[in-house]
């Protein structure tokens, strides 16, 4: 990972930021897979309550870095990660994969490959100002980081054709009108953090039960669904921390909660 993506966590939320600020964090293969590697180590980081993902700089993530880009992808891996994705889609699929809440916080810019990471975040927050395109259609490519698994959960289908067909570039109010975006902030990050930390507050087995719940039941048949919602809440209830929630409420005071019981 090097420098290339930093990870500082505390109270149980990591902040992540793509660290590649003299190019506006675009994407070489190292960057690729860098990012890809902060998601895998915090896949499995102990005590973790939420995410936010940013990048440093003038800008969230520019896209593919064009002086590595070339013929057969510029270097960047087409190999399967051992998953459903490949090392190229990990950098975003491995947001929404992740066992907790991820939220990004945009400024600047978010294009091509930047645009279809941010997707990968549960929700975002972006600058008035922030600019954010799928880009791809420009270089005479289709978008290919995880836009599949990403946008379908955001975007009604004729908005991401329109985006994905067009290329053309959406700022704040157009973003959030569209669903691109579910907050405006003049200091996204700080919102985002915010967030983040009111997430952090919350019981960790029901915030990682929630993700896992709508991750799975979204676009499953009614009776997976169901099934699913009942096995969840059977898990919790009587749990550690399904416990401390109700004796803090009753008590009128903050919750002391405990790691998640699969950390």
């Amino acid at each position: 990972m090097g420098d290339l993506v930093t990870i500082e966590i505390e109270g149980g939320v990591a902040d992540v930021r793509l660290n590649r600020p003299e190019k506006y964090n675009a994407l070489s293969s190292e960057m690729f897979e860098a990012i890809g590697a902060a998601g895998d180590q915090l896949t499995g980081e102990p005590g973790l309550r939420s995410v936010v993902l940013s990048g440093n700089g003038p800008g969230f993530c520019s896209g593919l870095d064009i002086s590595t880009f070339g013929g057969g992808g510029g270097g960047v891996s087409m190999a399967s990660t051992g998953g459903p994705d490949n090392h190229a889609q990990h950098c975003a699929y491995v947001w929404k994969q992740l066992p907790v809440p991820v939220l990004a916080a945009i400024h600047g810019v978010a294009y091509g490959a930047g645009f279809q990471i941010a997707m990968g975040a549960d929700i975002r927050f972006a600058r008035p100002d922030a600019r954010l395109s799928i880009m791809e259609i420009k270089w005479g490519l289709v978008p290919d980081v995880a836009i599949t698994q990403t946008v379908r959960d955001v975007l009604r289908l004729d908005v991401a054709k329109d985006l994905v067909f067009t290329g053309r570039v959406v700022a704040g109010e157009e973003a959030l009108a569209l669903g691109v975006v579910t907050f405006l902030d003049e200091d996204p990050l700080a919102a985002a953090l915010a967030k983040a930390r009111e997430i952090a507050g919350k019981s960790p087995d029901a915030i990682r039960a929630d993700k896992r719940l709508l991750e799975t039941a979204w676009h499953a048949e009614p009776a997976e669904g169901l099934a699913l919602e009942a096995t969840e809440q059977k898990g919790l209830m009587g749990s550690p921390n399904q416990r401390e929630a109700v004796k803090a409420n009753m008590e009128n005071r903050a919750p002391e909660f405990g790691d998640a019981s699969s950390d």
